[in-house]
C-alpha cells in the first residue's frame, strides 16, 4: 500500500498528521534533498512539499518529475510562498481537460 508524506518547516505541515499523511519536517536544504530521495524510492505516491522548500530543491524535484510515481505537489506553507503550488495544479487541470477552467481559452 502506497503512502502519502508532506515535507516543508514545522508550523506548515504540523496539522497533515491527523489526516494521515507523514509529515517530515525539515528546514535544511542538504537533508531535504536526501529526505527528497529516500522518499520517492520508498513506497510513497504522493510527496506534498512547501513551495518554499520545493523551491530550493527545484532540480531534484524537476528530474524526480520524469517518474511516473510518486507525484510531488507543492502546498503553500506559513511562509515564503511563490504561487508555483497553484499554478501546477492548474497546468495539471489544463492538460487534463483540455481548457482553462478558471478563464477560459482567451
Amino acid at each position: 500500500m502506497y503512502k502519502i508524506a508532506v515535507m516543508g518547516d514545522r508550523d506548515s505541515i504540523y496539522g497533515f498528521a491527523a489526516v494521515g499523511l507523514e509529515p517530515f519536517p525539515i528546514t535544511d536544504t542538504e537533508k531535504a534533498a536526501e529526505k527528497l530521495k529516500e522518499l520517492v524510492e520508498g513506497n510513497y505516491a504522493v510527496i506534498y512539499i512547501t513551495e518554499e522548500l520545493a523551491d530550493r530543491l527545484e532540480r531534484e524535484i524537476t528530474y524526480y518529475s520524469e517518474r511516473k510515481l510518486p507525484a510531488i505537489i507543492q502546498i503553500p506553507g506559513v511562509f515564503g510562498n511563490t504561487g508555483k503550488g497553484i499554478k501546477a495544479v492548474k497546468q495539471s487541470v489544463e492538460r487534463a481537460v483540455g481548457s482553462d477552467i478558471i478563464f477560459g481559452n482567451d
